[in-house]
């Protein structure tokens, strides 16, 4: 085993010790690495050691070595991409899994395993407020899988087979070899389509399922969400010229503006193509869903034929837990189950059991959902809850913030789940007092979901862009915060989303003031005058 018990134990404290430290001073420690590309091989050895070392030197070199170019995703001054949760209960499960490592893709592997995979993956629908289809006692269910972008090309190639597997049974094509020849040809003509704020992984699975993907271009103007009407045109060029859309991304959260799609308008365009496989991509903003106030949503996707979410991005989870509900399983397992000689078990064979390994791509996987039956109890749903509106408190709090320098920020679409994306003036502006209140938009509720538009000519937006992206790339060399920035419509942006477990009300204060005083650092230098100080 490598140690003793005891030196296990002793080891174990040790670096739980230094880990409970390490979340402890995490506020202090810059959030990005200082090091450049190839540091660790100066110093790391060029070759492995010949004998063992003990714990003690190889426990020292963690912070010699490992953390000068490690980025702090926990830290309250990560508000890049999306945040990345980690917490002590779910480090325990972690522990845990690894203690009991199994490959686990048959239910006879570990029973446990699976068994419970199935319970907390039905808890978990039942908190999202999921439409009862993809819960395990119907024909549908939920899995764990590494990401959303593994869950996506998982539910394509299901797609990709049902699509083919059902115009066969058209066509009344039965011979082997025939159907073999005629799927082949149909793989040649189907078309994976998502819109242009969809995230990536829908065109690399497309690649990887070995179809063609078409993006279809949403407008600010619907807040870059895609409609139905837009769906159905793209759906009908695309049969026009003998192509067969077979697969759909829609989103709830998009990456660059957590953008909602209009899942209204598109479940009524999803009536007259059944064959279309229509996938929810919710990975970050899916977690919103135990709030009560935003389970509306969850009921609008009822049309779709899977659900995904990430635990591990919002909600109190570690790396990885993202987790993927099907309407019907036999989808799944019809495109990706193979049963080989040494698979084979009376249980699987009794059908009266999960194996885990139908529903994925890989054979093998790992105890996940001991963490996430730690988190829900340690937090139970309130608990879940209240983690979830204090992170959309924050957020309310910094569009607040960036609506009181007006003179300075543009604020592109809505904040949304936290996220709230801006850009600067190309000139300073007279101050306009919107009146609103923590964060919210003080206009009538039913127009809050138009986007607040720019009304720039072509060279104020390009000025605007220049000027933007001058203010990111000084805060990001600066590394005091780490954020994101996007291009969004052909407009320059910068992302701020504060959503791990460490946020706090005054690193939002901090990052907006470090925000407002480049922006008037850059104004000042385009003007050619001294830099004001920032009003607060």
């Amino acid at each position: 085993m490598g140690m003793t018990g005891q030196g296990f134990q002793e080891a174990a404290v040790s670096a739980i010790a230094e880990i409970e430290r390490y979340y402890s001073d995490l506020p202090s420690r810059p959030v990005l690495p200082s090091v450049s590309p190839g540091y660790l091989q100066k110093l790391l050895p060029t070759k492995p050691p010949v004998d063992g070392e003990e714990w003690q030197a190889i426990e020292k070199d963690m912070e010699r070595t490992i953390m000068p170019g490690i980025t702090h995703w926990q830290s309250p001054k990560f508000m890049a991409f999306f945040a990345a949760s980690s917490t002590y209960p779910a480090i325990l499960g972690e522990m845990w899994s690894a203690a009991l490592t199994a490959p686990a893709f048959n239910w006879i592997c570990s029973p446990a395993v699976t068994e419970l995979e199935t319970v907390v993956l039905d808890w978990l629908a039942q908190i999202l407020g999921l439409p009862e289809v993809f819960m395990s006692k119907g024909e549908g269910g939920g899995v764990i899988q590494g990401s959303a972008s593994e869950a996506i090309v998982t539910v394509m190639v299901a797609a990709r087979e049902r699509f083919i597997r059902r115009q066969l049974e058209r066509e009344g094509v039965t011979d082997m070899e025939e159907a073999e020849d005629r799927s082949c040809e149909l793989r040649g003509k189907l078309v994976a389509l998502g819109s242009d704020q969809a995230h990536s992984s829908t065109k690399k699975a497309a690649n990887i399922a070995g179809t063609r993907y078409r993006g279809i271009v949403t407008q600010l103007s619907n807040g870059f969400a895609l409609t139905g009407k837009q769906l159905r045109m793209k759906i009908e060029e695309l049969q026009t010229k003998g192509l067969h859309p077979y697969y759909l991304t829609v989103t709830l959260g998009t990456t660059n503006t957590c953008a909602v799609d209009d899942f209204e308008s598109i479940a009524e365009v999803a009536k007259d193509f059944p064959d279309i496989w229509i996938h929810c991509d919710a990975a970050y903003a899916g977690a919103a869903l135990v709030l009560p106030e935003y389970q509306h949503l969850a009921d609008q996707t009822s049309f779709v034929d899977s659900f995904d979410m990430n635990m591990h991005k919002w909600l109190l989870t570690n790396f990885d837990a993202s987790c993927l509900f099907v309407r019907k399983r036999r989808d799944l397992i019809d495109a990706l189950s193979i049963a080989p000689a040494y698979l084979r078990n009376q249980y699987t064979e009794s059908g009266l059991v999960t194996d885990y390994r139908d529903w994925q791509i890989p054979l093998g996987r790992r105890f996940r959902s001991l963490k996430i039956w730690f988190v829900i109890r340690t937090w139970g749903v309130k608990g879940l809850q209240e983690h979830i509106r204090h992170h959309l408190k924050l957020g309310d709090l910094f569009a607040e913030l960036v609506r009181s320098r007006s003179d300075i920020f543009h604020i592109l679409t809505p904040p949304s789940f936290a996220l709230t994306v801006l850009t600067v003036h190309a000139h300073r502006k007279q101050p306009q007092h919107s009146g609103a209140i923590e964060g919210v938009d003080p206009r009538p509720f039913e127009q809050q979901h138009i986007p607040i538009e720019p009304h720039a000519s072509e060279q104020e937006l390009q000025e605007a862009n220049s000027i933007t992206k001058e203010v990111y790339t000084l805060i990001d060399q600066r590394a005091e915060f780490f954020l994101t920035a996007s291009v969004i419509g052909e407009v320059y942006a910068i992302r701020v989303v504060s959503a791990n477990p460490l946020a706090e009300e005054k690193y939002i204060r901090k990052v907006f003031d470090v925000l407002v005083s480049t922006a008037g650092e850059v104004l000042a230098k385009r003007d050619g005058r001294e830099a004001p100080n920032p009003v607060l």
